[in-house]
């Protein structure tokens, strides 16, 4: 090669550098991700205490850009964050997501990265007088992370309609409560409490079960097998304005669905040790996570049957051609349902 030639193909690749640089500079300078509580959030929790988003940008050339993490307690908090641009990740439950998704296909396009785990979740109650969701009354309480936005509000609303008929779906509303999982844990281990019921997450469901807690429902039965009980959501907007941002956390969520499965007792031991959780050892979590009721994986299951059931009940206005409406590209070749 000439030194002419050289030159040009020195100066384009300092040019090509130079507007990836330009581009990577052009992107947000603070990542913003949210979680809630419990177990099925522990990708979320690995991500943020291994930095792992931070590795990645660093590899990509973007070690300035700050990350921030939100704890919130509600599905609804999450949601109101996601729109207002105060989150531009989050971790949260299908209908949720679809609500979301419905309400800003014509603007930012929320959709999810893929799901974060499959997981049961438990109706539990401490009123022995309750064998199924006909012998609730008056008097209880039935504690839930989010009226009509969390996937254990909609499960109650599916299931309600199984029993009394499509137009009762909302039989239960008037005694369901919106408490975050680990206030809905102390409230139905209080005797006094009016909060006597609770759709509950892993590690909260053992915990009740342990105290002498009885499950009439799960989340598992109710829809038929495996669901997905959260995923990772973000935007349309984001992802199309700030590639390479999206793309490092989209990187550090699957080296974290990683780093879980490839070592399930670390993953355990690691969740006790972020939460501060006495009441479980790291043998009941290894347990679950060998098990159906607790997965961490990004395929999405019996999500079409959520869209349906919420678009026919009025939930979302517009109904979804497929599972694959709610997810953004890189989650369209995963085998979901």
């Amino acid at each position: 090669m000439t030194s002419k030639k050289i030159a040009w193909a020195v100066a384009a690749m300092v040019a090509a550098l130079l507007q990836l640089a330009e581009r990577a500079q052009a992107e947000v300078s603070e990542v913003m991700l949210g979680q809630q509580f419990g177990a099925i959030y522990l990708p979320a929790m690995v991500m943020e205490s291994q930095s792992m988003v931070e590795k990645q940008l660093a590899a990509r050339g973007m070690a300035q850009v700050k990350v921030s993490w939100a704890k919130l307690g509600t599905a609804s908090a999450v949601n109101d964050a996601t729109i207002s641009g105060a989150l531009h990740f989050s971790c949260q439950g299908v209908p949720s997501t679809a609500i979301i998704w419905d309400k800003t296909k014509s603007t930012v396009g929320v959709k999810a990265v893929g799901a974060m785990a499959s997981n049961n979740i438990w109706l539990n109650t401490r009123n022995k007088d309750i064998q199924s969701i006909k012998d609730f009354t008056e008097k209880d309480r039935i504690a839930v992370p989010g009226l009509k936005v969390a996937g254990s509000a909609l499960a109650l609303h599916y299931l309600a309609a199984k029993t009394w008929g499509k137009d009762k779906y909302s039989q239960l509303d008037h005694i369901t409560v919106p408490l975050a999982h680990p206030a809905a844990l102390a409230a139905v281990l209080s005797p006094v409490s009016e909060v006597n019921s609770h759709f509950a997450t892993s590690p909260f469901h053992e915990i009740e079960i342990n105290a002498g807690m009885k499950t009439i429902a799960t989340y598992y039965d109710i829809w038929g097998g495996v669901t997905t009980g959260v995923n990772f959501v973000s935007s349309e907007k984001f992802r199309n304005e700030n590639p390479n941002v999206y793309g490092a956390v989209v990187a550090a969520f699957v080296e974290a669905m990683d780093w879980i499965n490839s070592d399930k007792p670390r993953a355990s031991a690691h969740y006790l040790e972020l939460s501060k959780e006495k009441r479980l050892s790291v043998d009941d979590l290894v347990a679950a996570m060998n098990s159906k009721d607790l997965e961490y994986t990004r395929i999405p299951s019996e999500v079409g049957k959520q869209l349906d059931f919420m678009h026919q009940v009025g939930l979302i206005k517009f109904k979804a051609n497929s599972w694959k409406d709610l997810y953004l590209p890189e989650a369209h070749d995963l085998p979901g349902s």
